[in-house]
């Protein structure tokens, strides 16, 4: 992917400085190890998502979910080793440590999370201020102000 120079537009534009960075590092090629765990992320209704991830193996005491300035970080790390004695013949779930991150958008926030069946649910919600939501203006009658011509007798 083709890098994208955008200083020509922070000379135009004021407070858009998040907005590209980000934009940069999304072009960036993703580190080892970003595909684990896997994860799906949700429309749930209009201002409502759930990110579901799969973290089989993992308790909810191994699990950390941490939301600030607009980014969520989700850390597994594994409390326990296998028994002393114990051989594994094949290893195919995986217990190593996570840390995933995920940026939110402004007004987005965590409502919650449940872990289930292998899979931790953070449901998220866009709740946009009332002074930034659209409002109807009233338009009122100008009160009519007719002039009445006087015709002068002759």
């Amino acid at each position: 992917m083709r890098h994208v120079d955008f200083s020509p537009l922070y000379r135009s534009t004021v407070g858009f400085d998040r907005l590209f960075t980000m934009l940069d590092s999304l072009a960036q090629p993703e580190t080892t190890g970003q595909s684990y765990p896997p994860y799906n992320i949700e429309r749930t209704g209009d201002d409502a998502y759930r990110i579901s991830m799969a973290v089989a193996g993992f308790s909810d005491e191994e699990i950390s979910i941490e939301a600030h300035r607009n980014v969520l970080t989700i850390k597994g790390e594994k409390a326990e080793e296998p028994a002393e004695g114990t051989q594994f013949l094949h290893r195919g779930i995986a217990g190593r440590a996570f840390e995933r991150r995920f940026q939110l958008a402004d007004h987005v926030e965590v409502q919650g999370a449940a872990l289930k069946n292998g899979l931790l649910h953070i449901d998220l919600k866009r709740n946009i201020p009332e002074e930034m939501k659209p409002r109807r203006i009233e338009i009122t009658a100008a009160p009519s102000q007719a002039k009445q011509i006087e015709a002068k007798a002759a």
